[in-house]
């Protein structure tokens, strides 16, 4: 298993239960895959460099997770499915985990 990470850039019109259930759902998916999830970190409303659908402010969330390479194109697929998510990056953080045997 490999380790990433995924930026989320979401809509800032999104209530906070909307956001909770799009990172929920994200999870979701990753725990459905055989990944697991290692940490969610929000960072909040931030100012944009320039504007993202006529918008300068955007939330942005970290997903950082440990799944199978095969993951990430579904997690990737279901990203640009839903509603209220501007922008996305995803980054491949290790080949292998530590303490994994191969």
């Amino acid at each position: 298993m490999r380790k990433f990470e995924t930026l989320l850039l979401l809509s800032p019109e999104l209530s906070a239960e909307n956001r909770e259930g799009v990172i929920s759902s994200l999870t979701a998916i990753v725990e459905r895959e055989k990944g697991s999830m290692l940490t969610v970190d929000n960072w909040g409303m931030r100012d944009l460099a320039y504007p993202v659908r006529k918008l300068m402010r955007g939330f942005y969330v970290r997903l950082e997770y440990q799944a199978p390479p095969e993951l990430v194109a579904e997690l990737e697929r279901n990203i640009r499915i839903i509603d209220g998510i501007f922008k996305f990056v995803t980054v491949r953080l290790a080949d292998e985990v530590a303490g994994e045997v191969a």
